[in-house]
């Protein structure tokens, strides 16, 4: 099995299936325990606290910058010292692997 942070996201314009509860918690299991399934399992969420706002900016310019990269972009909630990342892939209304890969990549910072 290929570790996520070695894979890059894949285009997805729709037109396939989100991934199933069962092969979502089977991805959820390679990244670190704070990331959660939503109750559907069509969304990946972490919160992260820092000591003050600068912390939470450098992690977001970082986190925006493996986002850019892989062309995947989270749901941000920030303030002062948090930052809550949702992930789903808008395009197929659920999940898919680009998820998984961006939030691995996200927990290496």
């Amino acid at each position: 099995m290929t570790d996520l942070t070695e894979k890059k996201c894949a285009p997805c314009e729709g037109g396939v299936a989100p991934l199933q509860a069962a092969a979502a918690t089977a991805l959820l299991k390679q990244l670190h325990p704070d990331w959660t399934l939503s109750a559907d399992a069509k969304g990946l969420q972490r919160a992260y606290k820092f000591r003050d706002f600068f912390r939470t900016m450098s992690f977001v310019n970082a986190l925006a910058h493996i986002a850019n990269v892989e062309d995947h972009h989270p749901d941000l909630q920030v303030g002062y010292n948090y930052c809550r990342i949702t992930y789903a892939t808008h395009s197929i209304g659920g999940l898919s692997e680009n998820d998984f890969i961006c939030a691995a990549k996200i927990d290496r910072l």
